[in-house]
């Protein structure tokens, strides 16, 4: 991600950001692009060490202090300690992107109750310790953004991603929840949720789209850019590209009318190629 990708105000300048599932796919460019922007420090938390320390040397490249450390982010007391040695060490985090996420590709008689519950606690659970490592000391300075990078598959449900889907549902309704409790509260504390349609990580190999046009497969590093001027924005929601907006009709609609929407534009077959990616220990966004 270059600098002149983005627009020279920054309300990243000098922020701390953390970013689980950092050290590829879209975690690498989210953590790139706050660094170009401006912020002081970029906490990197992820499994796959190697990469990590790739990522955080490119960061360090572009003038940010990374802070790295190897996290599985569905162990609270490992999230807890490195969230408190995070704080320590840079003084309290800004900005706190949940990014990390995994995804079996499976129908669902060909899931193991394993694989369900590793995406659940990856793309779901995990937001709770996460976020509740962090959310204190923001509260406290009245200050801070909380980011999910949720899926257009949290909006309406996708063939062969029942796990996926319902887990990524769960983080849409978490990110919506908290922003309604942030705001009870008179916090300016804010949140920014983000759906966007398949993007070209590798996380989603074979997935095709009936209409390009509308619903492209997206470009990471076109998606990463939209995230970063959404976080400057500071709250609310970002879906992309913008026809993502309409699936929210399905929801609204008869359902046979729904079926023909989902139709249209191939969602539902085009995942008929899907290879998907095997869980294992590694959990990165894509």
């Amino acid at each position: 991600m270059t600098r002149s990708a983005l627009p020279r105000a920054s309300r990243l300048r000098g922020a701390t950001v953390c970013i689980t599932g950092a050290a590829r796919g879209l975690g690498r460019l989210l953590a790139l692009g706050a660094a170009t922007r401006g912020a002081r420090a970029v906490v990197l938390w992820d499994l796959d060490g190697d990469a990590l320390a790739a990522t955080a040397a490119e960061v360090a490249r572009l003038g940010a202090r990374p802070v790295a450390a190897v996290v599985d982010i569905s162990d609270a007391d490992a999230v807890a300690a490195a969230a408190e040695a995070a704080i320590a060490e840079c003084g309290g985090v800004d900005v706190l992107v949940h990014n990390a996420g995994v995804v079996t590709g499976k129908r669902l008689l060909d899931t193991t109750d394993a694989e369900v519950r590793r995406t659940f606690e990856v793309n779901a659970l995990a937001l709770y310790p996460v976020t509740r490592a962090f959310l204190p000391d923001m509260l406290e300075r009245d200050r801070g953004l909380v980011v999910t990078i949720a899926s257009a598959a949290g909006i309406v449900g996708v063939a062969q991603q029942t796990d996926y889907s319902a887990s990524k549902h769960a983080a849409v309704g978490f990110t919506e929840s908290l922003r309604g409790e942030l705001r009870s509260m008179g916090s300016r504390v804010s949140t920014l949720v983000v759906c966007p349609y398949y993007v070209a990580t590798g996380m989603f190999s074979g997935v095709t789209t009936r209409s390009s046009l509308l619903l492209p497969i997206q470009s990471p590093k076109r998606v990463a850019v939209q995230i970063v001027k959404a976080i400057e924005r500071g709250r609310g929601r970002l879906l992309t590209p913008w026809f993502v907006h309409s699936v929210h009709w399905a929801r609204l609609v008869p359902q046979g009318l729904a079926d023909r929407l989902l139709d249209l534009f191939g969602i539902n077959e085009g995942m008929r190629g899907f290879v998907g990616r095997r869980q294992g220990a590694r959990s990165s966004g894509g």
